[in-house]
């Protein structure tokens, strides 16, 4: 199971607006989308995902459910990510298909740790730097906070920036080892910048090779 490089975290005030976001992030390039919406019933967020599913499936975009891992197993998402308060991935895993994927929300050493423990697929650390998109933020890791659990945890998990990150972030959270960067608010401002970004996590595909862990 190979993890984009890029993930898009959707974004609206209303379900209607997640979902043209999440269509406009598929036809502009978007390999990779997760279904975030928080304060909505499980009923929406249902109705929502079915919705999401059909356009994911006709561009070929993986779909990932954010916490309602029942919901991704219903309307057979891609997989499911969960923070840290969710339910434990050991037990979401018992009920999803074999082929679904977990993510995992990290902030420390110690929660990726754990997380690899629980064989999720792949993990999401941050936040990189402050972001509104989140109401109750960890503390804030940065370049040198990236640098040292990748150093740390020599880890074939793929690890994926996510917090604040922007364009001009990329290539420096990339020399950090981070497999890839999950974006919500830069993509949501201007969808255009999918392909930029796909061109600098392709481009660092070749530089790949230092970080591989014999």
């Amino acid at each position: 199971m190979i993890i984009p490089k890029l993930h898009y975290i959707s974004q609206g005030s209303t379900p209607k607006e997640h979902l043209d976001n999440i269509q406009k992030a598929c036809t502009s390039g978007a390999e990779l989308v997760q279904l975030r919406l928080k304060n909505v019933s499980e009923k929406k967020i249902l109705k929502l995902a079915k919705e999401v599913r059909d356009i994911t499936s006709h561009f070929q975009t993986r779909l990932i459910i954010n916490d309602h891992y029942k919901i991704a197993k219903e309307v057979k998402a891609d997989g499911v990510h969960l923070g840290k308060t969710d339910i434990c991935p050991s037990i979401a895993r018992k009920h999803l298909y074999t082929w679904q994927i977990i993510g995992g929300t990290a902030n420390t050493l110690q929660d990726c740790e754990a997380l690899i423990e629980k064989q999720v697929d792949y993990i999401g650390l941050g936040p990189f730097k402050f972001t509104t998109t989140k109401e109750h933020l960890s503390p804030v890791l940065g370049l040198n906070g990236y640098a040292a659990i990748i150093d740390a945890l020599k880890t074939e998990t793929p690890i994926i920036g996510v917090g604040g990150i922007t364009l001009e972030d990329v290539t420096a959270i990339l020399e950090t080892g981070i497999s890839g960067v999950a974006v919500s608010g830069e993509i949501t401002h201007d969808f255009n910048k999918i392909r930029t970004f796909n061109e600098l996590l392709k481009a660092s595909s070749t530089e790949e090779q230092r970080h591989t862990f014999k």
